[in-house]
């Protein structure tokens, strides 16, 4: 059978998969800052990115980088990553 609640967190889900790929490139972008992703992956990195922007964009707002020290850590990728883990399954039900 059908249910909206369902198509929604199979959806849910696709993000978090985009979110993880999302934190994937970034950690590779650190760790090699000349990299650049070339044909497909190109292609792939720009839906990602596109598609995280504004959800992480609109947590930004709310939730402000962790100082510590000298660095700050930005945890708006944590709190969507749990928000969205934790969201879904309930939607599942409905």
């Amino acid at each position: 059978m059908f249910s909206i609640g369902g198509l929604i967190a199979d959806l849910l889900q696709l993000f978090l998969l985009c979110l993880f790929l999302r934190l994937i490139l970034d950690y590779v972008r650190m760790a090699k800052p000349d990299w650049r992703p070339r044909g497909v992956l190109l292609i792939a990195a720009d839906f990602i990115y596109a598609v995280t922007d504004k959800p992480l964009g609109f947590v930004r707002r709310f939730v402000k980088p962790l100082r510590i020290g000298g660095i700050s850590i930005d945890l708006s990728m944590l709190i969507l990553f749990i928000v969205i883990s934790r969201v879904a399954p309930l939607l599942r039900a409905f």
